[in-house]
Parts: C-alpha cells; structure tokens; sequence
C-alpha cells in the first residue's frame, strides 16, 4: 500500500517515522507540501519517493493507494474532498472535519462513489483499547457507572490551536481523545449533555469540563486543556472495582483495581512503532476487503463526535469564522 501524505507538520512527520518502521508492510511514497522546498526536504529525511510542491499533484498520481491527511481541521472537509474527487482512499487526521455539515457531506460523497475513507482517530485502533472494552464486559469491576477522563497539554503557543481561521481550541485538538474514551467505554445512549468552558483571548475554548449522562444513570466527567500539562488518566469504576487507564491519548497501561484498592492485575501497551500503525494496518485491511469504512471507528461514530462537539461550542457561543 503506497501512502501518499499532504501537509508536512509535525503529526505527518510521525506518520512518516510510522511508514519507515512498518518495514515494507506499507510504503512511505508520496509527501506533498504548499512548498516544494519543503516537500523536497521531508521526503530526504523520511526517504519518501516522491515530493510535490502542491496537494493537487499528489492525489493526481496514480500510484498513490491511501492518502493521509495532516492539515489543520479547518482544511480537512477541502482536502478530503479533493481526495474523494479523485477516486483516492482517505485516512483523515481528527478531528476529521470542523464541523459535522462538513463531516455528512464527506461521507456522503464516499459511500456514493464507494470509496474508502476513515478519521485516524489513533486510539479506536488501538490493542490496549479493545483490551479496556473486553475487561468492561467480562465484568472484573461489576457494574461501571462512574467515568472520569482527562487530557491537557500546554499549547498556547501553537497557531493552529489558538486561532479560530484554522478551528483552533482545545476541544477539537484534544476534548476530542476525552469525548472518544467515554463512548468506547460507556457506548452512546447520552440522555443528556452538560459543560462549561473558558477562552482565549482570541475567542476559542481553552479548557473545558464536560458531564455525559447515559440512560441508565450512568456517568462520564471530562476535561482537556490547552493550559496545562495533566495526567492524562482515564478511571472507570463499577461496584467491584475500577480501571486505571494511564495516557487516554495514547494508552500505556491499564491497571485493574478491586473492592479493597489492591491491585488485581495489570495489562500493558504492546510495543509500538509510535501507535500510529494500528490505523494503517485497518486502512490496509479495508482496501483488502473491499470495505468503505474500519470498523473500529464507523462513519456513524465519526459523525456523533462531530455532533456532540457542535453542540458543545453552540452552548459555548463558539463558531468559527468560516461557518458565519
């Protein structure tokens, strides 16, 4: 599978370090940057085949089996259509759209035209992850009812995060991994949604606290923010016990936990590449199998993020300057 990736960042740089340490299993092929200097350059470091100086001329080369797509959100709905458009695969970098208008037209025009297209939302793939939802339901901490999930790095300083031209704000960058955790964990029947947030000066949300309540009473409290460096921990708990899941972004380890606060086992992170592979081996297996989506994150789970994330900056009075 000949990957080809637009945008030349620091997210597509360890896509290309995922490439080189797959060892044959996918090729690192194509790089395309808005400057052929830079697409030169990262193709030297990453020992890319190709490098165009365009985006255009990378989904316009017929060897090119898969694209990834590492631009800022506010590019990915223009970038993924140029894809579709030309027939090409898509793995697209979350969060997979601005907006979820953005995210029903792009997946519309994929299963229209069948093809392929996936958000690489890296922890859906991931084997620690499926290891979290096979211990929920075998249940080694009885009933879960309580949720707590957090992620917080400070980046105040980065432009695609503080500027609302580029669909900057914590949320998108990383309420997203919180939102996630929660319905792989606790599924998606939410009665109802509760929040509060705080901004920037230049009007996007750098922090925020968000209630999910199921149903059945269940509950899942999250937060993320640009302005700190947090745990990252992620804590389920049941009426036998609690999970410890250490990084949400990127699980480590998962420790079990019983009714007496003794640990009862620990599972931890196979090695990895960088964690990035997980997506690539199921975009592989999908153009395999004929499929038009991975089934570790459907269209639909894509969409009800996207969903949910409208609402949260509609209650916070957020929009972006090109949704006006």
């Amino acid at each position: 599978m000949k990957v080809g990736i637009i945008g030349a960042g620091a997210i597509a740089a360890k896509m290309a370090a995922t490439l080189a340490g797959m060892k044959g299993e996918a090729d690192a092929y194509a790089i395309a940057s808005r400057s052929l200097d830079s697409a030169r350059a990262f193709a030297a470091e990453w020992n890319f085949r190709r490098a165009y100086g365009s985006y255009e001329e990378l989904v316009a080369d017929p060897e090119v089996d898969l694209v990834y797509i590492a631009t800022p959100h506010s590019h990915h709905h223009a970038h993924a259509m140029m894809c579709l458009r030309a027939g090409k695969p898509v793995l697209c970098e979350k969060a997979f759209t601005a907006n979820a208008r953005q995210a029903e037209e792009v997946l519309r025009y994929a299963r229209e035209h069948r093809i392929f297209i996936t958000e690489a939302i890296w922890t859906r793939y991931m084997p620690l992850s499926h290891t979290v939802s096979e211990l929920l339901a075998s249940g080694v901490i009885g009933r879960p009812m309580m949720l707590t999930a957090n992620l917080g790095y400070p980046l105040e300083g980065k432009e695609r995060i503080m500027n609302p031209s580029l669909a900057g704000g914590a949320l998108l960058d990383l309420g997203v991994y919180a939102l996630n955790f929660a319905l792989m964990a606790f599924g998606t029947d939410v009665e109802s949604v509760t929040s509060t947030c705080t901004k920037t000066l230049t009007g996007v949300d750098a922090q925020e606290s968000i209630s999910l309540t199921y149903t059945d009473g269940r509950m899942a409290v999250l937060s993320s923010t640009m302005m700190a460096r947090t745990d990252r921990l992620g804590i389920i708990s049941g009426d036998k016990g609690h999970l410890i899941v250490e990084n949400i972004n990127n699980p480590q380890r998962v420790t079990v936990v019983d009714n007496a606060y003794q640990v009862k086992s620990v599972y931890d992170c196979p090695r990895q590449i960088t964690g990035y592979e997980y997506e690539i081996y199921a975009c592989a297996e999908a153009l395999r199998c004929g499929w038009l989506e991975a089934p570790a994150m459907p269209h639909e789970e894509t969409l009800r993020v996207m969903r949910m994330m409208d609402d949260l900056r509609a209650a916070w009075g957020i929009r972006y300057p090109f949704e006006e």
